[in-house]
């Protein structure tokens, strides 16, 4: 038989959906398992939501969309933008609705990238950035990021990883797995180089709206000289509990959006009909659902991060936005891997070990805190008898 794909062989399956599927395995099997190795709301889309999904397959709107939206939905996302992100600019015709945000990164990178371009992606990062980029032949350049300095972005630290064929930079605030929200300073830094060696920024804001105490999202295409430049991720999913609706978009100049539009017409072709009609609900309805969902993760942020704090043996860095933790395991010499297996196996708890969010990730192990609060506290119990021994 003649060879496969080799590109697709470089691309190794996705950490965070392995770990999970460990997880419900060890479920079927009768184990106690607490599997927090995934990033899904614990709570059902908000009913105001639901109604308007099912209301629009009842009205028969189960055919064919408009590939890229309906008008409706390009209308309140372009209300959101101007409303939410002070973003001005943007258009209808600069909007794609995407089957998910995920597929909406994908989409953005194969309208950017020819083979051979370097994309830089702020180490530790969420776990598919890299392969997206090999999948479209260009190279991931990891930009580590000190957990000591909590994980700052710098000018000048971004600068030692430009290079002449370095076409976009990925940015993720709130940050998974982190947890970062980027201040205002790093904002600076950013715009400074992707102004001063004229990259391509793509924005992935999907948790923008998970954020604690006084801190600020800012989005980058509001920024002076960055509209031109600058491509905005987002969708439903977590924000609004809507992981299964896979419903996403992205937001830009026109000429990329343009060249996604034809990726996609050639590929998924749209999301779903039905969707789109609960996606204008969750813009345009109420947002107290949001706000309520975002209060319940504050508590149980809260409760790990003290909790963590009476455990010998873990370091966790604070938690301003997303719903992780990432705590570094510091009394042992055990990978993150190795961490992770050894909680699966003496604790019955499962996370996703940090190296698969990139080298910067390594002895650290993310868990998901949009979880039952009594698995948490599950967790925690069983933690605190296990790490001291590792």
């Amino acid at each position: 038989m003649k060879p496969l794909s080799t590109t697709v062989q470089s691309v190794p399956p996705s950490p965070t959906t392995m770990m999970m599927q460990r997880g419900r395995e060890l479920r079927m099997a009768g184990k106690d398992v607490v599997n927090l190795a995934g990033g899904e709301p614990d709570f059902d889309t908000p009913r105001h939501i639901v109604e308007a999904g099912v209301r629009a397959i009842e009205a028969g709107d189960t055919h064919y969309p408009p590939a890229f939206g309906t008008p409706a939905l390009l209308d309140a996302i372009v209300n959101k933008l101007k409303r939410e992100n002070n973003v001005h600019h943007i258009t209808p015709a600069q909007i794609m609705v995407t089957p998910g945000a995920k597929w909406a990164l994908f989409a953005a990178l194969a309208a950017l990238l020819e083979p051979g371009d370097d994309v830089m992606i702020l180490d530790p990062s969420w776990v598919s950035y890299a392969p997206m980029i090999l999948l479209h032949r260009g190279n991931p350049v990891r930009v580590p990021l000190s957990g000591a300095d909590h994980f700052r972005v710098t000018a000048d630290l971004l600068e030692q990883y430009v290079t002449p064929r370095t076409k976009a930079l990925m940015v993720n605030s709130p940050n998974n797995p982190t947890g970062r929200v980027l201040t205002r300073a790093e904002i600076d830094a950013i715009v400074y180089v992707a102004q001063q060696h004229d990259l391509y920024v793509i924005s992935d804001e999907i948790y923008e709206h998970i954020i604690y105490d006084d801190h600020v999202h800012y989005s980058l295409a509001a920024e002076p000289g960055m509209a031109e430049r600058t491509i905005i991720v987002n969708g439903f999913s977590k924000a609004y509990a809507m992981t299964g609706w896979r419903l996403g978009w992205l937001a830009g100049p026109e000429p990329i959006v343009k060249l996604a539009r034809v990726y996609q017409t050639h590929s998924a072709q749209s999301a779903a009909s039905f969707t789109m009609a609960a996606g204008v609900a969750a813009l345009n309805g109420p947002q107290e659902c949001v706000k309520e969902m975002v209060a319940v993760y504050d508590q149980r942020r809260r409760m790990v991060l003290d909790a963590f704090e009476e455990i010998p043996g873990i370091e966790c860095p604070p938690v301003e936005g997303a719903f992780y933790v990432f705590p570094r395991f510091t009394q042992t010499r055990k990978s993150s891997l190795e961490i992770t297996q050894a909680l699966i196996d003496e604790a019955l708890v499962v996370g996703t070990p940090g190296s698969a969010f990139g080298p910067a990730g390594e002895g650290h192990v993310r868990f998901s805190i949009a979880e039952r609060t009594q698995d948490l506290e599950k967790m925690l119990e069983r933690m605190a008898k296990v790490v001291p021994t590792l």
